[in-house]
């Protein structure tokens, strides 16, 4: 179980979940001290959640995205409550916590596979650092307002050399994210695609761009760019120089999500974001 730290209201069900499951014999993981020994959980540390069936996060979609860089490559299913404010990925409301779970542990819960990102960061030196992304990775200026350069590459063949804020390259399910903020378009998660999202760029022409999962893009700084980043889900940063080099394609292994039946994808648009609705303004 993983928890929104500082949380009371994640604590407080934690506590709930943790001694309704041990009630039933059932072994529960803590990742931290949060919970208290009463409850029945033993506290572990984030990277000691191995050996365990699903991971139960009580939070938003934030927590969850650092429960799936916890345990996504290694085919763990995650079952999130939604304790923030949006909640795509944590679509369980907390009152129906205790049913879902039942559900999930009776094998009733219908696992999707989302596609995840591979990102592989290549510094001039040649050193390299790998990670994974299940919404997004992007490229921006920190402090700076200015304009910044980027040639970009699918399959080792240019696609097109960027002037722009930065550049977003999201999976299916972060096209509900920053990319959507920035113009991008909404695409099913059962798609296998990529999205190249420029923010702010220069050139009208810059389009959000869909490629397929299979393929392989490439980004490189120009020579004058200074002070930018590479985040990827928001949870680990870096700085990119000119001359560094990132690589991107579809992971091996996807990210599990349990999701009640009833509850579609586009439930969830309709919900979070009221997609579809008319904006109707009272008679006077």
């Amino acid at each position: 179980m993983l928890l929104k730290p500082h949380k009371l209201e994640a604590v407080e069900i934690g506590r709930e979940l943790c001694q309704w499951l041990t009630a039933r014999h059932v072994e529960v993981l803590a990742a931290g001290d949060h919970l208290g020994p009463e409850c029945g959980a033993r506290p572990v540390a984030d990277d000691e959640l191995v050996g365990i069936d699903f991971l139960v996060v009580l939070g938003g979609d934030g927590t969850l995205l650092h429960g799936a860089e916890l345990v996504a490559d290694r085919g763990v299913p995650l079952l999130g409550i939604n304790l923030g404010t949006l909640g795509f990925l944590t679509t369980c409301p907390p009152e129906q916590g205790m049913q879902v779970l039942e559900r999930a542990l009776a094998g009733q819960l219908a696992i999707e596979r989302r596609m995840r990102l591979r990102v592989l960061f290549t510094r001039e030196d040649g050193a390299r650092i790998q990670r994974f992304a299940c919404n997004d990775v992007v490229i921006n200026q920190g402090a700076l307002a200015r304009l910044m350069e980027f040639e970009s590459f699918l399959d080792g063949r240019p696609i097109t050399t960027y002037r722009a804020d930065g550049l977003i390259i999201a999976t299916p399910t972060g096209s509900t994210a920053y990319n959507l903020a920035a113009g991008g378009p909404i695409v099913s998660p059962n798609v296998q695609a990529m999205i190249l999202s420029p923010i702010c760029p220069h050139t009208l022409t810059n389009r959000p761009l869909v490629v397929p999962a299979a393929s392989r893009v490439q980004v490189r700084l120009g020579t004058h760019a200074q002070n930018v980043l590479l985040t990827v889900d928001g949870q680990w940063g870096v700085p990119f120089a000119s001359g560094d080099q990132v690589e991107i394609h579809a992971a091996n292994q996807p990210l599990l999500l349990y999701r009640p039946p009833e509850i579609t994808y586009f439930d969830v648009l309709r919900t979070k974001l009221h997609w579809g609705e008319r904006n109707r303004t009272e008679k006077p």
